[in-house]
């Protein structure tokens, strides 16, 4: 019965994991997040507000739409040594978001975005799957307020509140179990940012955002053999910390490329521990279940080039490492080492008003879990076909 709560797991962990969602604008998805020295606009609110300061004197409004489709994910091997070889359902949403950055105020600018870093879902049907991984859903709505400060033409500082709105259900169903469970939490956090202009040509700027524990609070019903059960539950999972080390280059005022380090720091993530209200259920699924992240790196690079004065056009990559050892991996978030490839343009199609379109695509490695690596829910065999892909349209206004 432990196994049910490696599936209720996911609601929370999929935000910042597996199928992360960094990409919250039409820039970031078309140079695959490598988009935080040369963050330009409104969305700069939200990717390093510390440059706010350098955008032009207006107030910035962007909005946009982001489908995602991910794909049926492939399992071929053995769950305990039985034939467990199986597809996932497809999924496809929608995510809107939305970014604002203000006009200078002396030396001080604001700003605020509204985005969606999570709201994902994975679904099995067949047998030994649905025992952990029936369905789990997660919904998550970030408000983050910002503020910009200018100390001189070359060094500005920023920051801001993250407020995180989660809600969460998940459905398991085993021969002699089944599990039911909702549950939501407003949790807060911090951001805070630096850019530093070498020179009208470089950039360098860092970027922090801090851990969020998500304290899920819920109900939980079911039953444990013959013994039905309806409770309330909770659950604190760390949403780890992310640093962001970042340098642009311009060439000739036309074609800016950057590098993007990030480190998150996942190995915060160390059990999985719930409590329940009945005893009886404390008893059986209470105790803590080993989880052993570790400390993960992402690699961006980005190049946007100002084709004429109406045109800009994107394009990026990224290598991103997954932070799941090959011990703890379940069904309910098969996750591998990933390559991102992307690109979009903008079109300014008045001097108040532009529009663009950007892609990116999230091919995950094969993964294979061997019997020498011990997997705790007794997976052996091979993750194929982990795929997500992105399509963003915005519309962006000055005033």
């Amino acid at each position: 019965m432990k196994k049910i709560l490696l599936t209720i797991s996911a609601v929370s962990t999929i935000y910042a994991a597996g199928y992360k969602i960094p990409e919250q604008s039409l820039n970031a998805v078309s140079l695959s997040a490598a988009y935080v020295a040369n963050a330009n606009g409104a969305d700069a609110s939200y990717y390093n507000p510390a440059n706010m300061v350098w955008n032009d004197n207006a107030n910035l409004l962007e909005f946009g739409l982001t489908y995602i489709n991910l794909p049926k994910v492939k399992f071929e091997g053995t769950v305990g040594g039985n034939n467990a070889n199986a597809k996932s359902k497809s999924e496809q949403f929608v995510l809107p978001t939305l970014h604002f950055s203000s006009k200078s105020y002396g030396s001080f600018r604001y700003g605020l975005s509204i985005s969606a870093p999570g709201g994902l879902s994975k679904r099995w049907d067949s047998p030994f799957q649905k025992a952990t991984a029936k369905e789990f859903t997660l919904k998550v709505i970030e408000i983050n307020p910002t503020i910009a400060y200018k100390i001189n033409d070359k060094f500005a500082i920023g920051g801001g509140l993250r407020a995180v709105y989660s809600s969460g259900k998940v459905k398991v169903e085993g021969p002699s179990y089944s599990e039911n469970m909702n549950g939501d939490d407003i949790s807060y956090g911090y951001n805070v940012a630096l850019s530093y202009k070498i020179n009208s040509n470089i950039k360098f700027a860092t970027t922090y955002r801090s851990k969020i524990n998500l304290k899920e609070d819920g109900t939980a019903n079911g039953a444990l053999g013959s013994y039905p059960y309806n409770t309330n539950a909770k659950v604190s999972i760390p949403l780890p910390a992310t640093l962001d080390i970042a340098t642009s280059y311009t060439f000739k005022q036309k074609t800016t490329i950057e590098f993007v380090y990030e480190r998150v720091y996942w190995s915060s993530y160390k059990n999985l521990d719930f409590d329940f209200d009945n005893s009886i259920v404390e008893a059986n699924l209470g105790q803590p279940i080993n989880k052993s992240w570790k400390d993960s790196n992402t690699y961006r690079i980005g190049i946007t080039h100002q084709y004429n004065d109406k045109l800009k056009l994107m394009a990026g990559f990224a290598i991103d490492n997954s932070p799941i050892p090959s011990n703890t991996l379940g069904f309910e978030l098969p996750d591998a080492d990933a390559k991102l490839y992307s690109l979009g343009f903008e079109y300014k199609y008045s001097k108040k008003i532009s529009f663009g379109l950007g892609y990116l695509y999230d091919d995950k490695k094969t993964r294979t879990i061997t019997a020498s690596d011990a997997n705790e829910n007794g997976i052996v065999g091979t993750f194929s076909h982990i795929r997500a892909h992105l399509l963003t349209t915005s519309i962006k206004y000055r005033f």
